[in-house]
């Protein structure tokens, strides 16, 4: 059973969910672990991640969304949900690349009404600039303004 007040989006074979019962950690951990940004994460820290953030599970859903067959990717927003959010680990497992899933759980992003009001979500991308951009995301106007610590 869902939580009611989860924000889901169902595309046949496959539902987007912010509920954080269904989210499966050990699944995130090995589809983080297998990114250029996610080695070394280990899965205390993604479990903790999960419970911090906005997260948006990708599954793979057979007989309607009632029977969840696996989770296959995720995207997590930190926010304060109020003016400023964070858009991160947007991943989807090998063998479901290419099947427009990312752009799924970029829908479900920009569509979620809590995200509606805040005012500016930001991302990094090494590589994914063409998936970001008709999501209307830009590069930052004025870089030189944004600082970051590296610990």
């Amino acid at each position: 059973m869902r939580a009611e007040d989860a924000f889901e989006l169902d595309r046949g074979d496959f539902l987007v969910s912010t509920d954080q019962a269904l989210l499966q950690p050990a699944a995130v951990h090995a589809l983080l672990t297998a990114t250029y940004w996610g080695q070394g994460l280990t899965l205390e820290a993604v479990a903790t991640s999960l419970c911090h953030s906005l997260s948006f599970g990708l599954y793979r859903v057979s007989g309607g969304t009632d029977f969840i067959d696996e989770q296959v990717g995720l995207a997590r927003v930190v926010t304060d949900y109020a003016t400023f959010g964070y858009l991160c680990d947007v991943t989807v497992a090998g063998g479901w690349r290419g099947h427009g899933l990312s752009k799924l759980l970029l829908e479900a992003v920009t569509t979620h009404p809590a995200l509606a009001r805040i005012h500016r979500l930001t991302l990094s991308t090494r590589d994914a600039h063409r998936l970001y951009e008709p999501f209307g995301f830009r590069p930052l106007p004025q870089p030189e303004r944004w600082l970051e610590r590296v610990v």
